[in-house]
């Protein structure tokens, strides 16, 4: 089973900044400027990465697609929760 650096990179990089933007919206509880569009875009987008990685090149790298999808449905779902909240309503 071989790991593809870049790849691999490339996923840590884009997984990166998920944990901030969970945190931010969970401690303020406000999703304004967020797109669902976006995040479910990128949720497919991952979850096609997964597929490929099954049915596909099988290696090491879908726990990164499988993290991150994590990630963004975490976000996806406090965006949700939290949609039309403002700083009145903290």
């Amino acid at each position: 089973m071989e790991v593809k650096i870049f790849e691999t990179l490339m996923l840590f990089c884009f997984g990166f900044a998920w944990p901030f933007s969970i945190y931010r919206t969970w401690k303020t509880k406000i999703s304004a400027g967020k797109s669902m569009f976006f995040l479910g875009i990128v949720l497919l987008g991952y979850i096609f990465g997964i597929f490929f990685k099954i049915y596909g090149t099988f290696d090491a790298v879908i726990f990164l697609y499988i993290l991150n999808a994590t990630l963004v449905t975490v976000d996806i779902v406090l965006t949700v929760k939290y949609r039309g909240h403002n700083a009145v309503n903290k």
